[in-house]
C-alpha cells in the first residue's frame, strides 16, 4: 500500500517542484537589468512595450500609453541597428515625418507636408533647448551634430503642441534627449567610411570629478563626397566637419550642470543635384574599452 502525504502523489509532487523551479527563474529574469537587453525586450507583450516612460507630451514622465497624443519613440537600440550616421538619418526612423536629403550636406525635414529647407513648423529640442535659427525659426540640420552613440532617446510628437510647448511647435515637437554623463564612462572609439560618406570617426570618455559628479568630452569628424548632378557631372558640395563637446552632471540634480559643443567645418558650393544619387554605402566600427 503506497502512502501519499496529504493525497498527493509523488509525481504530482515532481511536477509541483519543477513549477516552483520554473516560476522562481522567471522572477529572476523579470529584473530591470534583464529587461534592458534586446532579447529580453522581444518577449515582452504590447502593454508591456506601451509602459515606455515619455516626457515630451506633458513635460513630465508618463507611459507611452497613457498619453494624449500620438507619439513615436526612437531608442538608441533603434539608431544602432540602423546604420545611421547623423540626426536627419535616425529621424527616417519616425514614420510621422518628412525626411528627404537635399545634396550632401542639406536636410529638409518636416510633417504634414509643405517639405522644404526652409520648413519651420517644427520645434526641434536637444536636451530641452531649441536649436531653431532666428532667421527664419527653422532647423540648420547639417549643424545640428553629436554622436549618435550618446543619444537616449528621441520623441516624435504629431500635430500642434503650441499650448505647451510655444511658438515653432505647429505640426510637431521632435525631442532628442542625451545620456546622462554616468552613463557613458569609459573610453569609446569609432570609426569608418565609404563612397558618400567618405570617412569618419569619433573618440568619447567619460570618468567622474567626485562620488556625484560625472562628465563625458568627446570629438567627432566626418568628410562627405559630393553628390551626382543627373548629367553625371561633380556637383561640388562636398563638405568635411570636425565638433567637439563636453557634458557635465550631478546625481543628486535631475539638471546637468553644464553641456557644449564646438565645431568647424569647411565645404564646397552646392548645386542641385538629383536625390535619386545620393545612396552609398560604407562601414562602421565601434570599440568600448
Amino acid at each position: 500500500m503506497r502512502n501519499w502525504a496529504c493525497g498527493i502523489s509523488p509525481s504530482a509532487a515532481a511536477f509541483a517542484a519543477l513549477g516552483l523551479l520554473v516560476c522562481a527563474g522567471y522572477g529572476v529574469a523579470q529584473t530591470p537589468e534583464a529587461l534592458s537587453s534586446p532579447s529580453a525586450l522581444k518577449k515582452l507583450s504590447l502593454e508591456q512595450l506601451m509602459d515606455v516612460e515619455v516626457t515630451s507630451v506633458s513635460k513630465r514622465a508618463e507611459k507611452l500609453s497613457e498619453t494624449a497624443s500620438a507619439i513615436q519613440v526612437i531608442t538608441d537600440e533603434d539608431i544602432r541597428r540602423s546604420g545611421a550616421s547623423s540626426l536627419p538619418e535616425a529621424l527616417r526612423l519616425a514614420s510621422n515625418l518628412e525626411v528627404a536629403q537635399v545634396d550632401s550636406r542639406q536636410w529638409a525635414i518636416s510633417a504634414r507636408g509643405f517639405n522644404s529647407t526652409t520648413a519651420n513648423k517644427l520645434l526641434v529640442l536637444i536636451d530641452g533647448r531649441a536649436v531653431y535659427t532666428p532667421l527664419y525659426a527653422g532647423v540648420f540640420w547639417d549643424v545640428q551634430d553629436t554622436m549618435l552613440e550618446d543619444i537616449d532617446r528621441i520623441e516624435v510628437i504629431s500635430g500642434p503642441g503650441a499650448t505647451l510647448w510655444g511658438a515653432n511647435a505647429v505640426n510637431g515637437v521632435i525631442n532628442i534627449t542625451t545620456k546622462n554623463a554616468k552613463e557613458t564612462q569609459g573610453l569609446l572609439l569609432l570609426g569608418g567610411g565609404g563612397t558618400e560618406l567618405r570617412d569618419f570617426g569619433g573618440l568619447r570618455y567619460g570618468g567622474a570629478l567626485a562620488s556625484n559628479v560625472f562628465y563625458r568630452v568627446y570629438g567627432k569628424y566626418f568628410d562627405r563626397d559630393s553628390a551626382v548632378l543627373p548629367s553625371g557631372q561633380d556637383a561640388t558640395n562636398n563638405w568635411r566637419m570636425g565638433q567637439g563637446g563636453f557634458r557635465l552632471d550631478r546625481e543628486d540634480s535631475d539638471v546637468n550642470l553644464l553641456i557644449g559643443r564646438r565645431r568647424r567645418e569647411r565645404r564646397q558650393c552646392a548645386r542641385p543635384m538629383d536625390p535619386q544619387n545620393v545612396a552609398g554605402f560604407g562601414f562602421q566600427t565601434a570599440i568600448l574599452l
